[in-house]
């Protein structure tokens, strides 16, 4: 990547260099309509040959058998002749990307590590990993916007993964697809037997954009695979059922807001821009100053549509009594929620997480001062599936190595994986 790119990037525009976006199919390779929006669909319609009149009604057909009911071949669509259905099998697939392995933690949460098409003869495809976090009434699933990342924070694992480039909007939408696949989330599918799946209607009933990447950093690409995500005759997933995470591209945000829509989190992690500058490298360009009042500016903020600011804790860091009174100075006149996150070990990290004693005595400062500051335990751990853990060169640990780990493990506390509000 050159200079110039790097340098475009961190000044959050809205178009990312060329270098950042895959390649076309291998000439041959029939493209998949699965992850699509309405207009890109339409227009692969129009250059098979479709009648211009009938695009709209074919598009509407489409829709609803790939995102309503899930299906995965053309020869499902019973509404659709058995002509047409044979013209879109010659020229399109409804295939997925292919997953490459399938993690199971202990606590019911999954991980899947997904491997994009290859763009060339010499390309094996991007992979990147997806999680799926399920409670007793609810699942909430964790994508990726990008492969790898640029932002290098240092408490994040995902962080030492060079950014290799952006997922386009049909690979974003696809996780949501695969998941649904996997847990029999469309009408008609058996759900898995294998792991915790929710007793509700929806398996995959939040999604949260904290997976590998900056959203903002891929923000065209994020917003039209929100707007399929949220088609109310699709896939249907309410816009606050959907939370973008940014580590703080300041002028992104209020462009989220009105275009996108979802909830807000910020991974603040600091309350000092000299302490942030190292955590959050972002904040060298972003200080706290100007992050707080893009919050306070977002658009639809209110009681009933607060901000979740996420806060990772870090023994001897960033976890004075005197962190959590100027964490919640800071933050005075926001509507606000906090996430207090257990820091979550991996290979090579300098940190330690807070002791169970010192989280519980910063929560209670925050939540004297009126903030919701839920307590949750840290969640697929074992799989390296929670928070700051992923990284799509995954590291299989050795048995005695993950012991170690996870003996090393002992406080429960706040995830900051969200299950959203209604």
């Amino acid at each position: 990547m050159t200079l110039s790119h790097t340098a475009s990037i961190l000044d959050g525009i809205e178009k990312t260099p060329d270098i950042l976006v895959p390649a076309a199919l291998p000439e041959g390779t029939k493209a998949s309509l699965a992850g699509l929006g309405r207009s890109e669909i339409s227009e692969k319609l129009a250059a098979i040959g479709v009648p211009a009149r009938e695009l709209r009604m074919r598009t509407g057909q489409l829709w609803h058998w790939i995102y309503h009911r899930g299906v995965q071949s053309f020869d499902e669509m019973l509404n659709v002749s058995k002509e047409m259905r044979g013209i879109l099998d010659q020229n399109f697939t409804l295939a997925r990307p292919e997953i490459v392995s399938e993690q199971i933690s202990i606590d019911g949460t999954r991980k899947w590590l997904i491997r994009m098409p290859p763009a060339g003869p010499h390309d094996k495809g991007a992979e990147i990993e997806t999680v799926y976090i399920p409670e007793s009434d609810r699942g909430t699933l964790c994508i990726s916007s990008q492969v790898g990342c640029t932002l290098t924070c240092t408490f994040c694992h995902t962080g030492t993964q060079r950014l290799v480039r952006n997922l386009t909007s049909a690979e974003i939408v696809a996780q949501v697809l695969i998941a649904r696949d996997r847990l029999g989330d469309f009408p008609g599918a058996v759900r898995p037997t294998d792991g915790l799946v929710p007793d509700a209607e929806r398996a995959v009933s939040n999604v949260v954009l904290m997976g590998m990447g900056e959203p903002l950093y891929n923000f065209d690409h994020v917003r039209d695979a929100m707007a399929v995500v949220t088609d109310g005759e699709g896939l249907s997933l309410s816009r606050r059922r959907i939370t973008l995470s940014t580590s703080g591209v300041v002028p992104m945000i209020e462009r989220a807001g009105n275009e996108i829509g979802s909830m807000l989190a910020i991974s603040l992690h600091a309350v000092r821009d000299e302490l942030r500058n190292e955590l959050v490298p972002i904040n060298k360009k972003y200080p706290i100053k100007d992050l707080l009042e893009a919050c306070r500016a977002y658009p639809g903020l209110s009681n009933a549509r607060r901000i979740t600011f996420e806060y990772v804790m870090l023994d001897g860091v960033n976890d004075s009594l005197k962190d959590a009174r100027e964490l919640v100075r800071l933050l005075n006149g926001i509507p606000a929620k906090i996430n207090l996150i257990p820091f979550n070990p991996w290979p090579g990290t300098k940190y330690q997480c807070s002791d169970w004693g010192r989280i519980e005595e910063f929560s209670d400062v925050v939540f004297r001062a009126g903030y919701a500051s839920p307590v949750r335990t840290p969640r697929g751990r074992d799989i390296f599936a929670a928070c700051g853990q992923l990284k799509s060169e995954t590291e299989k640990l050795r048995a005695r190595a993950r012991m170690m780990l996870e003996e090393g493990i002992g406080a429960e506390g706040v995830y900051a994986l969200g299950s959203g509000e209604d």
